[in-house]
């Protein structure tokens, strides 16, 4: 007979913040032998607060917070009506200064406590604009039939719901301010229950969005997905099975693509590609990382994880060639066209599958002088353990989870004999808790032995 589960608890507690956790909770102590930590949503450090349980596990406890019963001075005001419900933020109730603060102390803390590794430099935060950045996105879309109407948005805290969203200030403002109409356009759809998401992303001349849908779409609908186009200046594509199913309703012709004007680049893009969500912290990044490289005419650069060529096509305008390595073999091909279609003949690109054994590769076989990569969340650890490491004077790691960039830190500094020369965080998703950051290594003895490209950034 199967045990019945302990109903939860909800009575309300009291409790002091003590800190900000790397999911962006606040984090109560216990109180005494055999207490739990408690991570409370909606919390800060410094704040006493009357939270709600909602879930106790074996060496923890989460709660949600009911009243702020003494605030934090670094409290602020969320711009958001649905913070609290939607998970796409969960910071916006803390000062801008202070999140960018936090998302530092989080990478160093990785870096010494999984990589047992510290910077030379901690590098000041990049940051931009906090509101209206996310170009490239997707959300959910659910018939509830209680409520009778189509929720479109976010996943709330509780995953298993939709957020019921008005509006998105992260968003670009073309489509945040549109979230309910999307809705409406969904609700008066025939297909309305097999359409699961709708994804978004923008150019620099046109904003895209891609609705997956199970079962074909009527003609009706259509044409009513077609008058929504038309009437908000958006390019509609259609998703009927998986990703090499998408394919343009209207217009038939758009172009999507975005301008990097610092180095003369166009790059463009399909809508479920992968690019950089906030378009204006993307060309800072980029300007960052080529000049922590210390990017000279004369180099050979190798550069992983490669995408569309967002680093690489910049690269080829700085030195004498450079060779990108991406594992999706669609984003190859772009890449390939976008450096034809900007005159650039000093890139090649390569699909090769980074995970996996490249040891034979021709592009392994070429001599480098420096490398930069942006890998994926699971880091970079297989290819890294591959690589002819003591041939690169100078190594650019991008990461977008501070945990897997910690552990090869602590591979390339402890068992490589790198020095981690500086990191930094870049804050690319404001008011998230997502931590993006950069980190330059080099190898003693191989030549750069100044500090300027370094001292440049502080």
């Amino acid at each position: 007979m199967a045990r019945s589960r302990k109903r939860l608890d909800r009575t309300p507690f009291q409790t002091d913040i003590a800190d900000l956790s790397h999911d962006g909770r606040g984090v109560a102590r216990p109180e005494g032998e055999g207490g739990k930590v408690a991570f409370v949503a909606g919390a800060l450090p410094g704040e006493t607060v009357l939270a709600e349980p909602t879930a106790r596990n074996r060496h923890f406890d989460e709660a949600r917070t009911l009243q702020v019963l003494q605030a934090s001075p670094q409290r602020v005001q969320p711009r958001c009506p649905h913070f609290g419900v939607c998970a796409g933020c969960v910071l916006q109730h803390l000062a801008e200064d202070q999140q960018i603060l936090a998302k530092q102390r989080v990478l160093t803390e990785n870096l010494e406590r999984i990589g047992h590794v510290t910077p030379q430099t901690v590098l000041p935060a990049l940051s931009g604009e906090p509101w209206g950045y996310r170009r490239k996105g997707r959300f959910s879309v659910r018939r509830v039939e209680k409520k009778d109407k189509t929720l479109v948005g976010f996943r709330e805290l509780d995953p298993r719901f939709v957020a019921d969203l008005s509006v998105c200030h992260t968003v670009i403002p073309q489509i945040g301010f549109k979230v309910s109409a999307l809705a409406e356009l969904v609700e008066r759809l025939d297909g309305k229950r097999d359409i699961p998401q709708i994804e978004f992303i923008a150019g620099d001349a046109a904003v895209a969005l891609t609705f997956r849908h199970m079962q074909p779409l009527s003609a009706h609908d259509q044409a009513a997905l077609v008058a929504f186009a038309q009437a908000h200046e958006f390019a509609i594509f259609l998703q009927p099975g998986g990703v090499d199913s998408v394919h343009p309703l209207y217009p038939q012709d758009v172009a999507l693509a975005f301008r990097l004007p610092q180095w003369d680049v166009e790059l463009a893009f399909q809508p479920l590609d992968f690019i950089q969500v906030n378009a204006s912290l993307n060309q800072k990044m980029i300007a960052h990382a080529l000049a922590l490289l210390d990017a000279q005419p004369g180099d050979r650069v190798l550069d992983l994880f490669c995408g569309l060529g967002n680093f690489t096509l910049p690269l080829a305008r700085t030195v004498r060639e450079v060779v990108g390595v991406e594992g999706d073999a669609g984003l190859v091909v772009r890449a390939r066209d976008n450096a034809q279609r900007n005159g650039l003949d000093n890139a090649q690109f390569f699909a090769a599958d980074l995970t996996q054994d490249q040891r034979q590769a021709p592009w392994m076989q070429q001599g480098f002088d420096k490398l930069l990569l942006d890998p994926p969340r699971s880091g970079a650890i297989e290819v890294l353990r591959q690589l002819p490491l003591d041939t690169f004077q100078r190594i650019v790691y991008v990461s977008c989870h501070p945990g897997s960039l910690a552990r090869d830190a602590g591979y390339l500094v402890n068992e490589q004999g790198f020095v981690l020369k500086a990191a930094g965080a870049m804050d690319m998703f404001p008011h998230t808790a997502h931590v993006e950051s950069i980190a330059v290594f080099e190898k003693p003895g191989l030549g750069m032995t100044s500090r300027s490209a370094v001292k440049s950034r502080e």
